[in-house]
């Protein structure tokens, strides 16, 4: 792997015309605050043109000497750790652009004064100082450049400023502070601290502690609680007392030092760093409470390497990077904070750690030489030495990649790994570097030269960049003698570095394949970085960047194509998120004429997935050609997949053929059988086709679909459709068609509305119209099917077209496949029709005879358990109770429901012929009372109004009514229940059974 790839991502330069050495700098939105060593006790103010042109835009005296400063985007102020009479003081300078304007008047106020009306318009034309008192003295300080809240690190404690903007009137709002929270921390001097986001990292010489505020549902019992906040547990990581400092046990002339430790999560809870919470804003309703939450802790070890001494390793550069959402056109203004990075430095080694659900180091950067300072962007860490600054390469743009799709890394999309190995673009001489910082695409570097190498600097010497002209001509005024300069050098445009990574790769193109694929990966997450930048949608190079972003996705397809590496399947997501169509990746990829091209698994792997998507997009004749040559060699087992693909359309059915009798010699199967008669079809070859159906049984025939759906249906905009194959078994054997729909339903290469779909479209059916072909698929499927939801479905379907037939006296337009005699045997969910059904069913019209299978299908449905007859009851809405179809129907589903009375009533109402019969089958168990408590009274009350003139009444009370009852009653019962106008001879015979019965037992 290449280390150093030396590259120019640094462009021209120019020099900031400082009148004084600066002593501290840092950056604003557009300009640069430079403090200088001088007694002067001033602060410069640049402002930042297009290609690092710098001008002054004013300046503005300070208390003191600046030991520490930052700017905060967040209110745009700059705060400031100043020294006067050995004293320091932490002030923030707000509102300090109006002296651009010629405003020379200052305001000076306390955190937290309230503002008088007599001056608070003035402060629309006034810089204002806010002068923040501590307790303890400020060591340093960071802004928070989400919220633009202000951390200040002091001995053992840290305090936290909240940014306030105060409404004066409706025509005025000014900045304040409001000091809101202080985490006490026991024996730690703070070197660094970073803050984002309620994260917050603090580093000491040797050991670095990141901590998270979170916030906490309040109530009344947790409040004092709350207020003082979570000490950690006070175990020592290796056994010491938590009260004892690193590397201050002295004992003779040895100095005891802890190992390193590295604590992640959960686990960094048990540093010996408590932390405890103080509130100090006044509770309100809106008062917000926190608790800790460790992230990391880490402590080194001094360094014995030889580059050093033991006192001369410690941390520096603690820095924490947010990175945000990508943005899109109606969120523009909305950045939504994605990931947030934290990364300290040792002298010779640098750590960039993720802070996301989990802490994890992600890269580790080796120097080659004692750093001073360095400062982490979304793209690269910049790194100074005592004669270098280094550029080196980060992984940010793909951890938030992850973190804002978990499932990245799929058949659709990719992002090059975390662990993708560091290497270094740049390394570029300059004298004597000694502090940096970032802003854009800008770098400020101060440099400064020891006595013995000035002279040497005014050599010739290729070290430095080349720099416009007019930057040379300021280098030779006197201010420059000194040895110091502060550079402004801008970093070329991401196109631009992008342009020259890709042309870079293809030097290692067929040397180091690797390499290669290392090289345009960078150039992908440099690009990836750039379009997730808040500024994105309002960069000038938007389109150029999506551009180069399709192009670098394109680049890395083409080399997980042709080499032969591990991850040869990243292929098909860098080819699709290229926006490369097949027929262009061909182009890119296979060369004319050459008939010994040899392929490797990641483009075998690319157009197996893309042929078997039902894409639109449809090959010529030749390349479609060149695609059955490539699978004929590579992977001949696939030749049916890839011939039955919607992008093969344009195929030469004679040149497939062919193709499919080579492979069958090698390995014959049914779905190569069934491949063949496909396009012997499409030949219009029918003994051909003959040939190859009479190869196998129907039954294996069937099953072959399941190996290649798209045989009988494609899909075309998500739409199944038929094939030529389809139509000629629907004519042909539309058994074996009905059989492979199911095959396929029950392994799931077809859904059940698209199945219905894929029928009405083969049937030329409309929307509402259910072919009779469809419900021979549902029949079928009912046999076979086992999932409860699926089966109920099924039966409600086919109760519902059964029902409409009947009702609307439609005769099916093709021959059901099976009789319902036929269902019965196979199918459970098919009952026996009940006896008692034939008599009702014998006193209908003899037009019922045309529907008697759908008649007889429908009441053998509802003479099995399987079907919920409650769930039917509107479906059976059409079928009236006056025909005997309905009468017979509403009969079955009143017993199915146990309403047996209430299908006596019906049945004595329409049909009393049928009821002894009924009663006979269906009356037995817990309802067999009704014989005495229903049937035989109104048997005897009917028989009493119509006399003899009812026979059948009389004989269904004689023959079987009364017997029954006289079996099962007790004498004094029967005789209750008898008529008292009834005829003793008519009932006698039953009588003397009753009683003799009675004696016999």
């Amino acid at each position: 792997m290449v280390q150093l790839y030396n590259l120019h991502p640094f462009g021209s330069q120019r020099v900031v015309p400082c009148k004084q050495e600066p002593a501290h700098f840092c950056c604003g939105q557009d300009v640069l605050f430079v403090a200088s060593t001088a007694a002067s006790c001033r602060v410069d103010v640049f402002t930042v043109r297009e290609q690092g042109r710098c001008e002054a835009l004013g300046s503005f005296a300070t208390l003191g000497p600046v030991l520490r400063m930052a700017h905060s985007s967040a209110g745009d102020y700059l705060v400031t750790i100043e020294e006067k009479s050995k004293a320091t003081f932490l002030r923030a300078y707000v509102n300090w652009r109006c002296m651009s304007s010629g405003s020379s008047r200052v305001c000076v106020r306390m955190v937290g004064h309230k503002m008088e009306e007599s001056y608070s318009e003035a402060l629309k034309e006034q810089m204002s100082v806010v002068e923040m008192p501590l307790s303890d003295p400020p060591v340093c300080i960071s802004c928070c450049p989400v919220n633009g809240d202000l951390l200040v690190g002091c001995k053992n404690k840290l305090v936290v400023f909240c940014l306030k903007y105060r409404v004066i009137n409706q025509n005025l709002t000014v900045l304040d502070f409001e000091r809101s929270l202080i985490l006490h921390i026991d024996n730690l001097i703070p070197a660094e601290v970073a803050f984002c986001a309620r994260h917050i990292a603090i580093t000491t010489e040797l050991d670095v502690l990141i901590l998270k505020l979170e916030l906490v549902q309040q109530s009344a019992d947790r409040t004092e609680q709350c207020a003082q906040g979570v000490s950690a547990p006070e175990k020592a990581v290796d056994g010491g007392s938590p009260s004892t400092h690193p590397l201050q046990l002295e004992l003779d002339e040895f100095i005891i030092c802890q190992k390193p430790v590295e604590l992640l999560g959960e686990e960094s809870k048990l540093c010996e760093i408590p932390v405890t919470l103080e509130s100090t804003e006044l509770p309100t309703e809106d008062t917000k409470y926190f608790q800790v939450q460790y992230l990391l802790f880490r402590r080194f070890a001094p360094d014995q390497s030889p580059f050093g001494f033991c006192e001369e390793t410690k941390l520096h550069s603690v820095q924490l990077l947010p990175v945000y959402q990508a943005a899109y056109e109606e969120t523009e203004n909305k950045r939504k904070l994605l990931s947030l990075f934290c990364f300290f430095s040792l002298p010779h080694v640098g750590y960039l750690y993720s802070l996301g659900k989990l802490v994890e180091l992600i890269s580790t950067y080796q120097y080659s030489e004692k750093s001073e300072q360095a400062v982490l962007t979304p793209q690269f860490l910049h790194v100074i030495t005592s004669q270098n600054l280094q550029c080196f390469t980060v992984r940010c743009s793909a951890a938030a990649a992850r973190s804002e799709d978990p499932y990245i890394d799929t058949t659709v999309k990719a992002c090059p790994p975390v662990t993708l190995d560091v290497c270094t673009l740049r390394m570029q001489l300059f004298i004597g570097p000694r502090a940096i910082c970032h802003f854009k695409n800008h770098i400020i570097l101060l440099t400064k030269a020891d006595t013995e190498d000035i002279t040497e600097r005014r050599k010739p010497t290729r070290r430095m960049l080349s720099r416009k002209a007019d930057s040379i001509k300021s280098r030779t005024n006197s201010e420059s003698e000194p040895g110091w300069n502060l550079y402004i050098i801008n970093t070329v445009s991401t196109i631009q570095l992008y342009r020259e990574m890709v042309e870079y790769s293809r030097t290692y193109e067929n040397v180091k394949t690797e390499s290669c694929i290392h090289l345009l990966s960078e150039a992908h997450l440099l690009v990836r970085a750039a379009i997730m930048d808040p500024h994105f949608l309002k960069s000038d190079e938007k389109e150029d960047l999506l551009r180069a972003f399709r192009e670098s996705c394109a680049f890395l397809g083409d080399c997980y194509s042709r080499f032969d590496t591990k991850d040869y399947h990243l292929a098909l997501p860098y080819y699709r998120m290229s926006g490369l169509s097949m027929t262009e990746v061909l182009k890119r990829l296979v060369s004319e004429g050459d008939e010994i091209q040899t392929y490797e698994r990641g483009f075998i792997f690319y157009l197996t997935h893309s042929l078997n998507e039902d894409s639109n997009e449809e090959l010529s004749k030749e390349s479609g050609n060149k695609v059955l040559q490539i699978f004929y060699l590579a992977d001949p087992v696939q030749l049916p997949d890839i011939l039955c693909s919607p992008s093969m359309r344009n195929i030469c059915p004679l040149t497939a053929v062919k193709y499919l009798q080579k492979v069958e010699k090698m390995m014959p199967s049914v779905v190569l059988t069934l491949t063949k008669a496909f396009f012997a079809l499409k030949m219009g070859d029918l003994a051909m086709y003959e040939h190859e159906m009479h190869s196998y049984k129907e039954t294996t025939l069937a099953c072959g679909f399941i190996g290649q759906p798209r045989l009988l249906q494609q899909r075309k905009e998500g739409i199944v459709t038929p094939t030529e194959f389809a139509v000629h078994l629907k004519e042909m054997q539309p058994g074996l068609l009905v059989a492979a729909t199911v095959a396929l339903h029950e392994n799931s290469k077809i859904e059940l509305e698209e199945a219905d779909t894929f029928f009405k479209m083969l049937c030329n059916s409309s929307e509402n119209t259910i072919p009779q072909l469809l419900v021979d698929f549902w029949e079928a499927l009912l046999v076979v099917s086992s999932q409860e939801k699926i089966l109920q479905e099924l039966l409600l379907r086919v109760t519902s077209q059964y029902v409409w037939r009947i009702s609307k006296k439609q005769i099916p337009e093709t021959k059901p496949l099976k009789t319902t005699e036929d269902l019965i045997n196979s199918c459970s969910h098919f009952g026996l029709i009940v006896p008692w059904i034939a008599s009702v069913m014998s006193v209908g019209c003899s037009s019922d005879k045309d529907y008697h299978e759908d008649i007889s299908r429908l009441q053998s449905l509802l003479c099995s358990q399987s079907i919920n007859i409650a769930s039917v009851l509107p479906v059976l809405e059409p079928l009236t109770e006056a025909d005997s179809v309905g009468l017979a129907v509403r009969v079955l589903c009143n017993t199915r429901l146990g309403n047996y009375e209430e299908a006596i009533d019906q049945l004595l109402r329409r049909c009393p012929d049928a009821a002894v019969f009924y009663a006979q089958q269906e009356l037995k168990g817990d309802s067999q009372a009704l014989w005495w408590n229903k049937l035989l009274p109104e048997l005897c009350k009917r028989t009493r109004l119509t006399g003899n003139d009812c026979p059948v009444l009389i004989s269904s009370l004689k023959a079987e009514t009364l017997s029954i009852v006289a079996m099962e009653l007790e004498l004094r019962d029967f005789l209750s229940l008898l008529p008292e106008d009834g005829t003793a001879a008519f009932f006698l015979p039953h009588l003397l059974h009753c009683s003799q019965r009675k004696l016999l037992a």
